[in-house]
């Protein structure tokens, strides 16, 4: 198996993502438009590249990008040469999206794979993310070895071209909700005079208990270090898209989209750069040393 790979997008996911596939036996090349990022990976021994057209024949691709709007203009130029046999869409991307870059690879004799991740850059690191996987058998069975070394096996094949997108879509907007409701609780705890990582601790081994309880709010809220890595801004934009496909078919989830409200104002109040576990910040200040933004 020709075992050179292209990283596009070499961020905290994708620059992780790089040096996995490296110290794994790949040949990596990479591409970012950010200097620092290209820096990074280049230190990490990734062979970088000016311009992602460089990149275009590569076997394998990998894409790590900030939007479906992105995906959709970087895959046609990896496919103006022959050679690519799969593409590997790590971005939380568009269902459509990803449907119509499917079609387009077949017609230029390569798969695509939407396969968004969970697990942060440290699972990235690890080559143990999860993957959420849309794609036909046979494109999936192309991009297999990659989806190994990145996840360690850890991926489900939700069905179709998209699938992988709708699901993690459905799972970030969960994971949204619980950081609103877990943060709500907690000050809850607080006014009553009950330590909050006592009481997450609490909830966490019971049936309330979930990663926010148990990790997100003691690792990166309570400890007010809020670096999780991800960004409120990714975060927001990924609550909204959810509600988006929601209304593709009809479905109207109130709880879902009253959480999403609350992302959106925490994205006024905090911007985008902010790290998304600040969002406990405007849902629950007294648990953070910050306490409210300002407006």
């Amino acid at each position: 198996m020709d075992k050179h790979i292209a990283v596009v997008g070499l961020g905290s996911m994708g620059g992780a993502m790089a040096s996995t596939l490296h110290r794994a036996g790949w040949q990596v090349s990479g591409f970012d438009p950010s200097p620092a990022a290209r820096s990074a990976a280049r230190t990490a021994g990734i062979h970088i590249v000016d311009d992602v057209a460089d990149l275009a024949g590569t076997s394998h691709v990998v894409l790590s990008l900030p939007s479906a709007r992105v995906v959709e203009a970087t895959v046609p130029v990896l496919l103006s040469r022959p050679g690519t046999t799969a593409i590997v869409d790590t971005t939380t991307s568009e269902p459509a999206t990803s449907a119509s870059l499917a079609s387009l690879a077949a017609d230029h004799g390569a798969a695509f794979v939407d396969a968004p991740v969970s697990g942060g850059r440290d699972g990235a690191m690890a080559g143990r993310l999860t993957a959420f996987v849309g794609a036909t058998e046979e494109d999936l069975d192309v991009a297999r070895p990659v989806l190994d070394a990145l996840t360690g096996g850890q991926y489900q094949h939700l069905g179709a071209p998209g699938s992988g997108n709708v699901v993690k879509l459905l799972n970030n907007v969960l994971a949204a909700a619980n950081l609103v409701s877990v943060g709500e609780a907690l000050g809850i705890a607080k006014a009553h005079g009950v330590d909050p990582i006592v009481a997450a601790t609490g909830i966490s081994g019971a049936s309330g208990g979930s990663k926010v309880s148990a990790a997100m709010y003691p690792d990166w809220v309570l400890t007010g270090t809020y670096d999780s890595g991800f960004s409120l801004g990714l975060m927001a934009r990924d609550t909204a898209l959810a509600l988006e496909i929601a209304a593709q078919r009809g479905e109207r989830p109130g709880l879902l989209a009253a959480a999403n409200q609350r992302w959106q104002e925490a994205l006024t109040a905090l911007g985008p750069a902010a790290d998304f576990t600040e969002i406990a910040r405007t849902v629950a200040p007294s648990l953070s040393r910050e306490g409210t933004p300002a407006a």
